[in-house]
């Protein structure tokens, strides 16, 4: 059978997902079409009305649209109900929409297997959807506190609580990224945030040189930015000696797990890794 599949989200200038899902359907030898479909978050109950009126059997989506696309989904996985987003959607025969979260399968299969995070702190900067999967996924590897770092922590408390409640035994505290001066209680720090993005605010970094200075040793810098692999950030963190973990794995374990969950089939990470980097 062929699929049709797309990318919602806005803006989608930076995106290279449709080259990572061609390159995964190519190693299945599927038919399948990936269209990029920049939409604005007031145009997205018609996005939603187009899918399902022109014959698509899915679409991913992307910032700013993983948190209001649940209200539109009949049902969703273990992993959207836990993080409160969505990132994947599969759109059945009879046109309901069913939901899934596969971020946090990708932020967890990007860290490499022989880094324990058991019992450690964790510092995430940003609270959006991103953030979400993060923080559940770094509980999963361990995790036992985790400070979140943002611009209005006021504002992120819904989030905040939100993760308290699906779980309890964990610390979860809210900080004024503004005012980070010491990270070197943390086993990892997690850009969450899109800062760093080509098309965004590339020439940025969410934290000065001198804050990843305090940084330990022992310590990893995870940045889920993709576009470009070497953020400031990173930059930052590398001129420390810091272990780093690029955003690009990531992205790319998500879309291997979407197009699993589109296909029953699980594409080449390889060759998707192969088409990315010729795409950057």
């Amino acid at each position: 059978m062929a699929y049709k599949l797309g990318i919602i989200g806005y803006p989608l200038g930076h995106s290279i997902s449709a080259v990572i899902q061609k390159a995964g359907f190519e190693s299945l030898n599927l038919d399948a079409t990936y269209e990029v479909l920049e939409t604005p978050p007031d145009k997205l109950i018609d996005r939603i009305k187009f899918l399902k009126g022109n014959e698509f059997d899915g679409f991913n989506v992307t910032i700013p649209l993983k948190i209001p696309v649940s209200l539109f989904v009949n049902d969703i996985d273990e992993d959207a109900n836990i993080a409160g987003c969505v990132n994947t959607v599969r759109i059945e025969p009879d046109k309901t929409l069913y939901g899934y979260n596969t971020d946090i399968y990708g932020f967890v299969t990007a860290i490499p297997k022989d880094i324990d995070l058991e019992g450690k702190c964790a510092a995430i900067l940003g609270t959006g959807g991103a953030s979400r999967a993060a923080a559940v996924g770094l509980v999963r590897k361990g995790i036992k506190e985790i400070d979140f770092y943002t611009r209005n922590v006021i504002n992120s408390q819904q989030a905040i609580n939100y993760l308290r409640a699906k779980f309890p035994g964990i610390k979860f505290e809210a900080h004024q990224i503004q005012g980070v001066r010491d990270l070197s209680k943390y086993a990892i720090v997690v850009n969450a945030t899109p800062i760093g993005m080509r098309g965004f605010a590339m020439d940025e970094s969410p934290i000065g040189n001198e804050v990843v200075k305090t940084i330990k040793s022992d310590a990893i810098v995870y940045d889920i930015v993709y576009n470009p692999m070497d953020t400031l950030l990173l930059q930052y963190a590398k001129k420390q000696n810091l272990r780093i973990v690029e955003g690009l794995d990531m992205l790319i374990y998500q879309a291997e797990k979407a197009i699993s969950i589109w296909t029953g089939k699980s594409p080449s990470v390889c060759e998707m890794k192969i088409a990315a980097l010729r795409a950057l």
